[in-house]
């Protein structure tokens, strides 16, 4: 069983950036320098935890920004280890993440999807939008998600 807890930069760093340099500088070659970066400190971060109470997922909502009539919420650095991925942690996490920004009043979510994992940002009622762009020399695509 999964648990997840959202929690500020100061209780999640340690546990969040052993997952995402695994999971970004590790496997997918993202420079280490810029993995960490001045927005965590402002950020939500969520952590999934096993029945262990070991950290295996994490992601991230930065602070709403004003748009005209829209509020946006951004998600961010959404980490699972490779032994849980295809398990729910990341659907997990990011209805957490998506919860915690309607009730602060965001009106809509949006992210930059590594291309791959569009589909699944589909699955939880996401557009893509836009052309596809390179961040840390990977393939990603916009996507946005209204709130209800």
């Amino acid at each position: 069983m999964i648990r997840i807890e959202l929690s500020a930069w100061t209780s999640a760093r340690a546990e969040a950036t052993r997952i995402r340099e695994t999971v970004f500088v590790s496997e997918q070659g993202v420079p280490a320098e810029i993995e960490l970066d001045r927005h965590d400190p402002q950020c939500v971060h969520a952590l999934a935890r096993d029945e262990t109470g070991r950290a295996v997922g994490t992601g991230r909502l930065l602070p709403s920004e004003a748009h005209a009539e829209r509020i946006v919420a951004h998600v961010g650095r959404m980490a699972v280890l490779k032994e849980w991925r295809g398990r729910g942690v990341g659907g997990a996490l990011l209805a957490h993440l998506i919860e915690a920004a309607r009730k602060r009043g965001d009106t809509e979510v949006a992210l930059s999807s590594q291309t791959h994992a569009e589909g699944f940002y589909r699955g939880h009622g996401f557009v893509a939008e836009g052309d596809e762009f390179l961040d840390a020399g990977i393939p990603h695509r916009t996507m946005r998600c209204v709130l209800a």
